[in-house]
């Protein structure tokens, strides 16, 4: 788990997130890298606002169940919030796209040209937007994030789906 301190008063955002180590599979250096990156980015700057949920900050564990994504959500005292489950048929096509993108784009940094690798930082960028932006949209009823905050949970979700 990493952690983060924050100044009194940031109440609507997170200070803590752990993934499942049971739903996270095997995955080369360039994946736990990304993950490292997201969740320290994460805790640095986000915006984080339950529904219903009248005091923060909070914690967040991640984990798959099934066909299902789990926000388990807590006080930074580990008092639960909610736990919200949330479909990941909406996002598979876009984590396959987005890993098939990100395999070539880290092959293409070792032996491509720097066209070829620009050209598929901007396929990857584009599919990253995509499913932050749907993933935004599929918690806005129970939790409303802002732009970044969805990018990075992106990020962590595909770390959480990628089975090597």
């Amino acid at each position: 788990m990493m952690r983060r301190p924050r100044a009194a008063g940031s109440s609507r955002r997170l200070v803590a997130v752990t993934l499942d180590e049971a739903s996270i599979g095997r995955s080369g250096p360039d994946i736990e890298h990304e993950r490292a990156v997201a969740i320290y980015d994460l805790l640095e700057a986000n915006s984080f606002d339950p529904a219903h949920a009248a005091r923060g900050p909070f914690k967040l564990h991640l984990s798959i169940t099934g066909s299902r994504l789990v926000f388990d959500i807590r006080r930074a005292n580990d008092e639960p919030v909610m736990a919200h489950l949330l479909s990941l048929t909406p996002l598979r096509r876009i984590v396959k796209d987005y890993y098939m993108v990100c395999d070539s784009y880290y092959e293409a940094i070792r032996t491509a040209t720097p066209d070829r690798i620009e050209a598929l930082d901007m396929a990857r960028r584009s599919l990253h937007d995509e499913g932050s932006q749907l993933l935004a949209e599929r918690l806005k009823r129970k939790v409303n994030v802002d732009v970044e905050t969805a990018r990075r949970l992106f990020t962590l979700i595909c770390v959480l789906h990628w089975k090597g």
